[in-house]
């Protein structure tokens, strides 16, 4: 799940030397903590935050395959 989101954020961004994403798993709920440059921020979060809404229903349909829960969280 982790590789999908990397692919999502790295296609979106400008620095991707920047970009941060931190695994935290826990016994029902695995957060992905996604860092990335304060110019890239509004990139990832997309107007009213559109795009951030949209990457975390991607996220939620490839972890429910896997019968697991997930979310996004955009930490600047």
């Amino acid at each position: 799940m982790k590789d999908i989101l990397e692919t999502i954020i790295l296609n979106l961004v400008d620095n991707k030397e920047a970009v941060e994403i931190k695994e935290v798993n826990n016994e029902k709920l695995t957060t992905f903590e996604v860092r990335v440059a304060n110019e890239d921020m509004g990139k990832i979060i997309g107007k009213q935050g559109r795009l951030a809404k949209s990457i975390r229903t991607v996220m939620k349909s490839v972890a429910g395959r896997e019968q697991k829960k997930v979310t996004v969280e955009f930490i600047g």
